[in-house]
């Protein structure tokens, strides 16, 4: 199904059929990145599977209007973070701009069609970059077992303050997956984002508080406190009702430390309303729409 996809997209682009092309792409890109979670990380098609969706990648962005680019990022000595930067349409000076990021084993790939055209429908520049890279350097599993992957959210916003098209002071950032509280603790050492959409800690919490009932020696106190508590800017937490943790659990977290944060809002998505599911999988499109229209809030109050 992909390569069929990709086929049809490259003949729409031989026609001069370029929207026929664009959504072909990003339908092979879908389904190639479907196609290895069967493959073994050894397996040579897989990396051939990858390379391909790549290629898709690029192609789409690239004939995107405006086009987007293929970004390198520095972070680690052999290893720069790799991103696809879309601009915002039609934006005649400096834009918002929303940074996706994910769990480490989440791809950049994903967010071309999971949250590319809320941020553009909404006036705002897109980055989406995962701990991945390009595929060279330094190996991914010698990467992911470092204690500091907070620190690569910090050098994506360096990086970001360097463009002469984003307005900085309108950085919004998206940690994808609920136990993404890398990001959540790359935002609590970084206080120059405008708004922030991930966990905000609250994972951490659950976790503090399971190993304090089973180490009570070891893990007395609470240490660190809330991480939401050193996040400045913003921050919504959202959940679904089936998720992995139990919303009266998320909401008593919530609840005792919402004191202690300037602006934090929770959305827990039931059952009735579907986006449910863990990481909203049963209606992703409803939890995009939520999000961006809050992150587009906060954004405008911003600028104001």
């Amino acid at each position: 199904m992909a390569h069929l996809n990709n086929e049809r997209a490259n003949a729409a682009f031989t026609r001069g059929h370029l929207p026929t092309a664009r959504s072909n792409w990003l339908r092979a890109i879908n389904y190639y990145l479907a196609s290895t979670f069967e493959l073994d990380a050894a397996d040579k098609k897989r990396e051939h599977v990858l390379r391909t969706m790549r290629a898709c990648a690029h192609r789409y962005i690239a004939h995107l209007i405006p086009a987007g680019e293929v970004v390198e990022i520095p972070w680690l000595n052999g290893h720069a973070l790799q991103g696809y930067f879309l601009p915002a349409p039609a934006a005649s000076g400096r834009a918002p701009v929303v940074v996706c990021m994910g769990d480490p084993g989440h791809r950049k790939e994903e967010y071309l069609f999971k949250a590319a055209r809320y941020a553009r429908d909404r006036g705002m520049s897109l980055l989406a970059v995962d701990l991945l890279g390009s595929g060279t350097g330094a190996k991914f599993d010698e990467v992911v077992a470092r204690p500091d992957l907070e620190a690569s959210v910090g050098h994506v916003m360096d990086y970001l303050t360097t463009r002469d098209d984003i307005d900085e002071h309108r950085i919004a950032i998206l940690g994808d997956g609920s136990e993404s509280s890398f990001v959540a603790r790359g935002v609590a050492l970084d206080n120059r984002f405008a708004a922030a959409v991930c966990d905000g800690g609250i994972w951490d919490m659950h976790e503090r508080a399971f190993l304090m009932k089973r180490l009570p020696l070891s893990c007395s106190g609470n240490e660190g406190g809330w991480l939401g508590r050193k996040i400045h800017c913003p921050l919504l937490i959202t959940m679904g009702e089936q998720g992995w943790l139990e919303s009266n659990y998320v909401i008593e977290l919530f609840e005792r430390s919402k004191a202690e944060h300037p602006d934090v809002s929770l959305k827990i998505f039931e059952s009735s309303e579907t986006a449910a599911a863990h990481g909203h999988r049963d209606n992703p499109t409803l939890a995009n729409e939520f999000i961006f229209d809050w992150v587009a809030d906060r954004l405008e109050s911003t600028s104001a």
